[in-house]
């Protein structure tokens, strides 16, 4: 009885879901970027996948380079899906945008402890310039996208209020994982821990701000949903099974699994409707 109930639910996901992604991805995305693409997620794969794995063979020393790594291979599959339909000047523009504009939204972070809170880096993450280790913009490069994705799917919308908010909630869902595990890596540190698992809740609302005034600088065209929004669910899935199962952060896990789970398997939903 209950193999067969796993099964109907096993079948019931893969044909609301995952089948029409698999469809849509096939039928609109073909060519050497589609396969550059695909190639570039088994590599970011890959490197999550080697990750926790390396540090139990070389030592927790590998971690912030892992770390560095996974970031690069994800921000080159977030902007593959993106050229899969933008032209490279509209790419070009965008990483413009966005890299520098980040850059000083953490340096003034660090700087003033606004909007986030009094927060600093640690020296783990290198290089940095002027305190801010030079990876930090390519997270915000890596998410955006995926979470305007979201939010296009869910409002229909690529402009005005309703889309910036869903796409800042979107992305900030994201930080459910990320802070946590990050702190307790010791790559950054907090003046006053507290909130949110040692958080501040001021981060968040530093991370919803940020995002809405960087949405609106980027005004982002017409996104290829179905990459972007598997990008979302890859990374909902592997921060799931990464703090649940390697990191000990099961607090932090199945919150993100809740806020960033709701939003991946609505838009899911709502690509078949």
């Amino acid at each position: 009885m209950k193999s067969g109930l796993a099964h109907r639910a096993r079948a019931f996901a893969a044909q609301r879901f995952f089948l029409p992604l698999a469809d849509a991805l096939r039928q609109e995305y073909r060519g050497r970027l589609a396969s550059l693409w695909a190639d570039s997620l088994v590599v970011w794969l890959a490197v999550l996948i080697a990750t926790p794995f390396l540090i139990w063979v070389v030592g927790e020393q590998v971690f912030p380079r892992m770390v560095t790594l996974g970031m690069l291979a994800q921000a080159a599959a977030t902007l593959l899906a993106l050229a899969c339909r933008w032209p490279a000047r509209r790419l070009a523009g965008l990483v413009a945008v966005v890299l520098p504009a980040t850059w000083v939204v953490e340096k003034i972070g660090i700087t003033t402890g606004w909007p986030f809170g009094q927060y600093a880096y640690t020296q783990a993450l290198q290089p940095q310039l002027a305190g801010v280790p030079v990876i930090i913009p390519f997270g915000w490069l890596m998410m955006l996208p995926p979470a305007w994705a979201v939010a296009q799917r869910l409002t229909g919308r690529r402009r005005g209020l309703v889309f910036v908010l869903v796409s800042t909630v979107a992305f900030t869902a994201w930080d459910l994982f990320l802070d946590p595990q990050m702190v307790a890596w010791g790559l950054w540190v907090w003046t006053a821990p507290s909130g949110y698992f040692g958080i501040p809740w001021s981060n968040y609302a530093g991370w919803l701000l940020a995002s809405a005034l960087i949405t609106l600088a980027a005004s982002p065209p017409k996104l290829a949903e179905p990459p972007l929004l598997l990008v979302y669910s890859i990374t909902w899935v592997m921060e799931t099974v990464g703090l649940m199962f390697f990191w000990g952060l099961t607090g932090p896990a199945l919150a993100g699994f809740v806020g960033m789970g709701s939003l991946a398997v609505w838009s899911m939903w709502r690509g078949k409707k």
